[in-house]
């Protein structure tokens, strides 16, 4: 069997022979076979396919034993169908087996075809073939058709997939057992591979020619799975063992040597030499006598006797594994027979001209004759000559065929050639064809490579041919001509190649006296080949674009010609050599001076003890290279010291053009040699563990130091045209300077990267944007500090070892300049100054550039230096050299600058309060960083947080949430490990304004290293991916492009519709929920590539948020808990280290304020419970060392810390409970012992616990209760305390706390009622009346929730009512006048404002302890109320009332002259009145609905009324639903009944088990006098206190009847407040009803469409749509009985009876004439504004018009005029008819009103 490729027409593997007869069968050929080696009994074989192809087949080829007879006679016993009694069934199988026993013994050694069948193989790897699987079923009469039926033709294209989803499929497909039941017949005129190939095209198609092929029953069974990955008892193609072969019973796996389509782009690493030959066919047509039957003897020989066959042709099966000949299959009585042999052999590893193949051709007899015949009679001889010029002989032949034996020496020539007395058959002519391929590690199978390997070998060993004139030349040619050679042989020798030219640039041979000049062709040949290998697009390379076989060869594979350590050599003409690598040792070496080069004579030489003229040859590619050095005969001034190094470094130096730029494409590779051989040298040398400045040369510095200057030159030079050479370039000279810290003079290294540096900085500094050189000088820098000895070559502080020190220290680590003690007495080491970067140099190139680039708006660039500090700290943390403290101490020292480069950033650092849902105890209607405004000292500072205009320009670019992150923790990461003595000692000396940057950093840290859970986490990486998913469409579409063909095409491809409209993408993904995972986004379904890992039913299984696997998901969350822990610690440490430092100095008290901030702001965030209960032990420590801090001075965050207490005091975990109440009791404690009470604590215990209920209901209750507990038995407990009134207080303050608790019950049952939750804050609130503080902190938490429902106008006049409490008590305080009066300065904002006003100053005082001490109580808290009131009011689109609120705020913003403010408020005033007349007819508010409740289940809610207001253009269906669906989740489904009319409820009617809704739409409903003062649509929709719904009804009961019974009732409600007010339902306090009667519903009617028609004629612009929309509403064909049958029924009447009109009458009149006039004017206007195609219809509109016109006239006339008109009589008629015709004629609209 072996793999054949139908598409290539290729056969992709060798043959696999397997016997599966069992050992009585075998015994018949005992005599042909005389033993059977293990290695032979194989019945599984390992096939590789490197190149998968959707084309591949198994092909299987069955022999048997020759006998006499074609094919179809052999072959028709087995085809038989066995219909014969049992008798004849014997007699059959009985006849067989003696023939089979006859044929064994006489020709066993021969075979001939028999069957063949092939298996498709990607049936088996897509479990689509239907052959059985894991059974053997019996299919009858089935063959092997069955395996290619119709069926699976046709889906045969489904198979045909990309190379590389083949090649994944091959490697885990599941094992799969095949059983075949049938094969095909062999044909014997269609023996040949073409057939072969034709046979299998043919299995593809469904109406296929292989039907008509005969198929002969069988059964053979397969395994077939992928390869394991250790499998055993594994034998090699070459039949060597394979690790691990337990022992020597099992049955071995042949691996089988793969024929790849295309080459295999690898080294030769292990020895291989085989040889294939196949016969392929023989044609004795014309040859004379006896020749049929003919067998085909092949021999490989090593000389021309029998015995000269070599023993090293591989067996078959079940026989020796080596023979000495090897016979193909024989075909009947065939003259020209076709052959499929494989003969495999072991090429000797040296090859002679003696060696060759021998062919002998037989006749084999088949007859059974009684008299003895010859068996095999030889017909034919032919050879093929193996090695011949060096080159082993491959590929396909046609030979000719000899009838006598070869001749004496025959094996020399070729038979080609024509020997004298020898007989040819056919004259001659090439009758045999035989291909020859060899699989081979020492033959190159290419000329170019043979020929300079065989002239190397000459220069090696003398032996130059005479042949050869100029030698130097030809051997430049030869290694010239390299380039021309194929990929494939380059490739497989490849370390052969290098090692040569190396060899050859290094030690060049001696010819005649002089050295060969093969430096710069050597050089050049090596980049040839280096950039060859890159260009090869299917080799692997890293991301530095180092390909992996060069590397592989630097590391492990090259040889490196070293000098000899003798001095001196034999001379020429002395035994050996120099192995077969390099030049000749024989070669004589005196000792000289040192040589510049050994391989460019053209190069200036030195004499010794004169200068270096070097530089000369320095100065660039031009140099003079023009002398000639003749060394004298015999010897070599010292070049065979020359090093690898040493040459390549100035080969490199005086390169130019081509090869120049050759050497700079491929850096890397010269780098790393020189790298490679540099050690090497000094390994051999001894010198690794001497001093490093004689290491190398001068010579080789200069030619370093000139390549460095060089290449920074091409860098700056070049970064713009050819960007991917300059980064390769960078990376690879950066890679170079860190090797080089190993091997040289650090001193000289610090020069290199010196110069580098400055090179960068100069051009970086003339440039406008310098972003690609920035990131190139980073890059360089990042690679630079990944040396192993960092630490030490930055020279941390102090004396004590840093970790194992180089093994051998530079000149410059052993001069420099060390300190004794600690350099923290030195300002300058703790900053980036002049002395520390001298001091530490890499550290302080590093920083200084992080610096820099945080100057920058580059956010790439802000990554890139962030990473390379965090890297290095991550790898200093991770380094077992530093785990001592001390050690890790002294490495952190060295980072001490970056202290103050973060806190100089600040303004540059991620906010996640800015970016992000604050936390619950942060959600509120006031903004917290207006609080913090209002408290006097924000923690941000205005260097971070203060938006000033006038230095926008310079304002830094903000840095992303990663890069912060990474920032911080470098940050963290230094404060953590350096000692912290010295911190505190550093810091006492520091400043004030820089203490406060250290703790505003420390509080983003909290920020940015809060915990967010699992599903916060997810959601961070849905986002990410969407970003991604996104980006990729983005691109997709712009290749593609958008509806063009090239995308419908694309389209068409992926099966879709082209008018195909893919789902929108959400613009926002699913916020988490507390019981619900987001889902994943939505992605478009055409776009999804059709990968295995991709399919939409692989992805949800393991991997929670869609793009992770499940566990990585769990490890990353467990990291992000242990990582805020870790910082959370770091930043209690610091603030306690700053604590001492304030301690101990008086000037530093100030600090304590922000210290406290820090710690509330991390009490308010997600912690663990170890860290919090740190926390609570450092601030009690705090309150208990500056008491007055909190109940003097920073009497806000009093505030915030009972908050945070109480909530902590609600945990499930019992030690967070307990260490929290200790905290609030200890807080009460300390208070009260200052001034005998603890009003303030009590006062502000109270508030937190209110606005805890009030916004945040996920607490819980029971255990809040339980801390309470707690706290009231420390209390009774104190015995200290136990004879003063604090325990009473403690008792007073639980009590009211616990009523404060009953409220949140009750707010939990309407937790998903907003209405009745709103309304029992309300009555909180207003049970607070005589406690400001109270009511303010409830009113918040209304306006929290207001904002949490996008209700913004309810929060604005929460806010606003704050205000007008607060200005109350100020005004109480004191009566200033830029100070508003209390509430009255309000009500132009809100009628509701006055229920505010303070009550009596008997009752509450502002005075009091405790009473007003809130962070809103100033006028600071006042302008921070109304300035979010403002902001509100404009997100509600009410940009009114924010005029009214600025007008408050200007007359304080004038008094404190804070112009800045001033301007800020008018922009926004022209901002909301430029937002009044752009959206003007286009605003719309708030829609309300009257709800009345009836039922006794409704409790309080029993009988009232509410009218509601709700979003604008909310439906009646939409508020009904909701209702409906709330009340019947609470009620039941089946007691929950909607009464659909608006007619008065009937009550006595209703059932009392039941509960009814009635939901009715409302208008705001004003009287005439109203109408003059709300002129605008805003005035008519803000301060509603009346609404009106209208019921229509007739006098029996109906609700609706004729024009003449219909009747309309108006109900007219009255709230008690007006909206918009802080609730958004009002109750109902007044009703009254008006009854319209018919004709007055008749005249709304008609005032209804005319204010229709005016509305659409008042547009401007015209709105054409509308108007004709209007007009055909009026004055259409359909409609004109509408109003004609209002007149009709009213007015008709009257003028028929001639009665006097009534007022009602008269009304209806003018509102007709009205009607008529606005339907004439919209005529007019709209016949002007349409177009030609519309003439026709403003005809039919003007008919209608003069229709309902003329009917009308007569009805609407005056009395007086309707008297003429009956008086006319017939002529009035005429001429009425003559007017109408007249009026028909087109006249203007106005004419025509004017004569009705």
């Amino acid at each position: 069997m072996a793999l054949y490729d139908a598409k290539e027409k290729r056969k992709i593997s060798e043959n696999f022979y397997f016997d599966l007869n069992p050992e009585s069968t075998k015994q018949m050929l005992s005599s042909h076979i005389p033993y059977q080696d293990v290695s032979t009994l194989s019945r599984s074989a390992i096939f590789s396919i490197t190149h998968p192809s959707p084309d591949i087949y198994l092909v299987v080829k069955l022999e048997k034993v020759l006998q006499q007879g074609d094919i179809s006679e052999v072959a028709e016993p087995y085809m038989k169908e066995e219909k014969v009694t049992c008798h004849s069934l014997l007699q059959s199988k009985e006849k067989a087996r003696a023939s089979a026993q006859y044929f064994c013994e006489k020709l066993g050694q021969h075979r001939m075809p028999f069957a063949w069948t092939a298996i498709y193989l990607m049936n088996v790897i897509n479990g689509a073939s239907s052959l059985e699987r894991d059974s053997d079923r019996d299919s009858g009469r089935s063959d092997s058709l069955d395996r290619r039926s119709s069926a699976l033709m046709g889906q045969y294209d489904s198979f045909r997939k990309k190379s590389q989803e083949i090649g994944e499929a091959l490697t885990d497909f599941r094992p799969v057992t095949l059983t075949l039941t049938s094969f095909f017949k062999q044909e014997s005129d269609k023996l040949s591979d073409d057939d072969l190939y034709k046979f299998l095209a043919d299995l593809k198609k469904p109406g296929s020619v292989l039907k008509r092929l005969k198929y002969i029953p069988g059964s053979l069974k397969f395994d077939i799975s992928p390869c394991p990955e250790d499998p055993k008892y594994t034998l090699t193609p070459e039949l060597f063992r394979v690790d691990p072969y337990p022992d020597d019973k099992g049955r071995p796996s042949k691996e089988c040597v793969e024929f790849p389509v295309h080459d295999i782009h690898k080294p030769h690493v292990t020895y291989r030499n085989l040889l294939y030959v196949y016969p392929k066919g023989l044609n004795f047509t014309n040859r004379q006598g006896s020749a049929r039957n003919i067998a085909v003897k092949v021999q490989l020989m090593d000389g021309e006797e029998q015995q000269n066959a070599m023993h090293v042709i591989f067996g078959k099966s079940s026989c020796p594994e080596y023979k000495s000949e090897c016979y193909t299959t024989v075909t009947y009585h065939s003259k020209n027979p076709d052959f499929y042999e494989e003969v495999k052999a072991k090429l000797p590893a040296h090859l002679g001209d003696n060696h060759h193949l021998l062919f002998t051709f037989y006749h084999v007899s088949c007859q059974r004759k009684v008299e003895v015949a010859p068996l095999e009679t030889p017909i034919g001889y032919t050879w093929l000559p193996l090695f011949r010029d060096g080159r082993l002989m491959h590929g396909d032949f046609s030979l000719p065929v000899s009838v006598d034996q070869p001749p004496p020496h025959y094996s020399m020539l070729h038979p080609d050639v024509q020997l004298p007395n020898m007989k040819w058959v056919d004259n001659h002519k090439g009758l045999f064809t035989v291909s020859i391929q060899a699989v081979s590690s020492i033959h190159t199978l290419d000329e170019h490579l043979d020929r300079f390997l065989t002239l190397y070998n000459a220069a090696a060993e003398h032996r130059i041919p005479a042949r050869i004139g100029n030698f130097e030349l030809e051997l430049k040619r030869a290694v010239s001509d390299l380039q021309l050679a194929k990929n494939g042989p380059v490739i497989h020798f490849l370390h052969l190649l290098l090692d040569k030219l190396l060899a050859l640039m290094v030690k060049p041979p001696l010819i005649n006296g002089d050295y060969l000049n093969m430096g710069q062709s050597c050089f050049e040949a090596i980049m040839q080949i280096v950039r060859r290998l890159q260009n090869i697009m299917d080799m692997k390379c890293d991301q530095h674009g180092r390909n992996a076989s060069l590397t592989s060869y630097i590391q492990y594979a090259c040889t490196l010609p070293h000098p000899e350590p003798a001095p001196t050599m034999p001379s020429p003409g002395g035994p050996g050599s120099y192995a077969t690598l390099g030049r000749p040792s024989s070669l004589n070496v005196i000792k000289s001076s040192h040589q510049r080069s050994n391989s460019d004579p053209d190069l200036p030489n030195s004499n010794p003890g004169s200068p270096d003229p070097d530089n000369a040859a320095l100065s660039g590619p031009n140099a003079d290279l023009t002398f000639r050095q003749q060394p004298p005969e015999g010897s070599m001034p010292n070049r065979n010291k020359k090093m690898v190094h040493e040459e390549v470094a100035l080969m490199w130096v005086v390169s130019s053009g081509s090869i120049r730029e050759l050497a700079l494409s491929n850096s890397w590779f010269i780098f790393e040699l020189m790298i490679k051989s540099m050690g090497e040298h000094l390994a051999q040398a001894e010198r690794l563990h001497g001093p490093r400045k004689g290491r190398f040369p001068g010579s080789f510095t200069e030619d370093i130091t000139a390549v460095v200057a060089m290449i920074t030159r091409d860098i700056i030079d070049r970064y713009n045209r050819d960007w991917g050479l300059v980064k390769g370039l960078n990376a690879s000279l950066a890679f170079f300077a860190s090797d080089c810290f190993s091997l040289m003079d650090r001193g000289f290294v610090f020069q290199m990267i010196k110069h580098y540096c400055k090179a960068m900085s100069s051009k970086i500094n003339s440039l406008a944007d310098a972003t690609s050189l920035i990131t190139l000088k980073l890059d360089f820098l990042r690679i630079v500090c990944c040396h192993e000895h960092f630490v030490p070559l930055n020279l941390p502080l102090a004396l004590s070892p840093c970790g194992p020190c180089s093994p051998s220290p530079s000149s410059a680590s052993l001069t420099s300049f060390s300190s004794a003690g600690s350099m923290l007495d030195k300002a300058m080491f703790t900053e980036l100054s002049m002395e520390y970067r001298l001091h530490h140099f890499l550290v302080g190139l590093v920083l200084a550039d992080l610096s820099t680039v945080l100057e920058s708006h580059n956010a790439t660039l802000h990554n890139k230096a962030i990473n390379c500090v965090r890297n290095l700290m991550s790898s200093h943390d991770m380094d077992p050299r530093f785990k001592d403290t001390d050690t890790r101490s002294r490495v952190a020292c060295l980072y001490l600058p970056l202290l103050r480069i973060v806190m100089d950033a600040l303004s540059q650092l991620y906010d996640p309060n800015l970016h992000a849902r604050p936390s619950p105890d942060d959600v509120a209607g006031i903004d917290q960083n207006v609080a913090m405004v209002i408290a006097g000292s924000s923690i941000y500072g205005n260097a971070v947080h203060g938006h000033d205009d006038s230095n926008s320009k310079n304002k830094k670019s903000q840095l992303t949430r990663e890069d912060t992150r990474n920032m911080l923790m470098c940050f963290l990461w230094v404060l953590k490990t350096v000692d912290k003595r010295q911190l505190r000692a550093w810091w006492a000396e520091l400043p004030m304004p820089q203490l406060n940057q250290l703790l505003e950093t420390l509080y983003f840290c909290v920020s940015n290293f809060e915990y967010k859970g699992k599903r916060a986490m997810q959601q961070y990486s849905l986002q990410t991916i969407k970003k991604s998913v996104d980006m990729k469409s983005k691109l997709e579409d712009a290749i593609l492009g958008s509806g063009s063909a090239r995308s419908e095409m694309m389209l068409r491809r992926r099966g879709t519709p082209s008018n195909y409209q893919p789902q929108q993408q959400p613009q926002q993904l699913p916020q988490a929920s507390p019981d619900k995972t987001p889902g994943t986004p939505s992605l478009d379904l055409p776009r999804l590539r059709w990968k295995k890992e991709q399919t939409h039913w692989k992805q949800n299984a393991d991997q929670p948020d869609g793009g992770r696997p499940r566990a990585e998901a769990e490890v990353d969350a467990f990291m992000e808990g242990q990582l805020a822990i870790e910082v959370n610690l770091i930043v209690l440490d610091t603030l306690d280290i700053i604590v001492g430092v304030v301690q101990s100095a008086d000037a530093l008290q100030g600090l304590l304020s922000l210290v406290l901030r820090v710690l509330l702001h991390s009490l308010a965030l997600n912690q663990s419970s170890t860290v919090l209960q740190h926390m609570f032990a450092f601030q009690r420590s705090l309150v208990s060392k500056f008491p007055e801090l909190l109940f003097e001075e920073e009497t806000e965050q009093c505030a915030d810390l009972c908050l945070r207490l109480l909530r902590h005091c609600s945990s499930c975990i019992s030690n967070t409970r307990s260490h929290a109440s200790a905290s609030l009791y200890l807080l009460m404690r300390q208070n009260f012992e200052i001034g005998n009470n603890f009003v303030r604590v009590k006062m502000q215990v109270t508030m937190s616990l209110s606005s805890l209920v009030g916004q945040n209901q996920n607490f819980n209750e029971e255990f809040l209760r339980k801390s309470l507990k707690t706290i009231l038995t420390y209390a009774e407990a104190d015995v200290e305390l136990q004879e003063t009134t604090f325990p009473e207080q403690v008792r007073d303050l639980v009590f009211n706390l616990h009523m404060i608790l009953s409220d949140t019950v009750k707010m939990k049952e309407f937790q998903e009622d907003p209405e009745m939750l709103l309304d029992l804050m309300f009555r909180i609130a207003k049970g607070y009346q005589n406690s400001p503080d109270l009511r303010l902190t409830w009113l918040e938490n209304m306006a929290a929730k207001h904002s949490e429902r996008n209700n913004h106008a309810e929060a604005a006049l929460c806010l606003v009512h704050s205000a007008g409490l607060v200005a109350e008590y100020l005004n109480m305080l004191e009566d200033r006048q830029h100070l508003p009066v209390g509430c009255v300065a309000f009500q132009h904002v809100s009628q509701n404002i006055l229920e505010e006003s303070a009550v009596s100053d008997d009752v509450v005082s502002p005075d009091e302890e405790g009473i007003c001490t809130g962070k809103y109580f100033s006028e600071l808290g006042l302008v921070g109320l109304l300035e979010q009131a403002a902001s509100s009011f404009n997100m509600a689109g009410m940009y009114e009332a924010v005029n009214h609120v600025y007008k408050v705020l200007i007359p304080i913003y004038e008094y404190n002259r804070d112009f800045k403010k001033l301007a800020f408020v008018h922009g926004k005033l022209q901002d909301a009145f430029t937002s009044v007349l752009r959206q003007e007819g286009k605003r719309v508010f708030g829609t309300y609905f009257r709800v009345g409740f009836y039922g006794a289940k409704f409790g309080d809610l029993d009988g009232e009324e509410f009218v509601y207001k709700e979003p604008a253009i909310t439906k009646l269906p939409e508020i009904s639903h909701r209702l409906d669906n709330f009340y019947c989740d609470k009620f039941g489904e089946e007691f929950v009944h909607t009464i659909k009319d608006s007619n008065t409820v009937e009550r006595e009617k209703l059932d009392p088990e039941k509960v009814y809704i009635q939901v009715t739409y409302v208008e705001p409903y004003f009287d005439l006098y109203e109408l003059k003062d709300r002129i605008t649509f805003f005035d008519k929709n803000y301060n509603l206190r009346r609404f009106m719904y209208a019921t229509p009804f007739t006098q029996d009961g109906r609700a609706h009847g004729e024009l003449h019974e219909q009747y309309k009732r108006k109900t007219i409600l009255g709230t008690s407040h007006a909206f918009p007010y802080i609730k958004t339902r009002i109750a109902v306090t007044s009703r009254e009803q008006v009854i319209l009667s018919p004709i007055e519903v008749a005249i709304e009617d008609i005032q209804k469409k005319t204010k229709e028609v005016a509305f659409a004629l008042a547009q401007e612009p015209p709105d054409t749509k509308m108007l004709q929309m209007v007009l055909q509403g009026c004055i259409g064909a359909t409609v004109n009985q509408g109003p004609l049958e209002v007149a009709m029924v009213f007015l008709a009447p009257v003028v028929a009876l001639g009665e006097t009109p009534t007022r009602h009458h008269n009304k209806l009149k003018i509102c007709f004439k009205d009607f008529i006039k606005k339907c004439g004017d919209a005529l007019h206007r709209n016949k002007s504004l349409i177009g030609p195609d519309q003439k026709e219809y403003q005809r039919e509109l003007e008919r209608n018009y003069h229709n309902i016109k003329d009917k009308l006239g007569p009805l609407i006339a005056s009395p007086v005029a309707q008297a003429q008109m009956n008086a006319g009589g017939r002529k009035s008629g005429k001429h009425h008819r003559r007017d109408k015709e007249h009026n028909r004629r087109p006249k203007s609209s106005a004419s025509q009103v004017s004569n009705a």
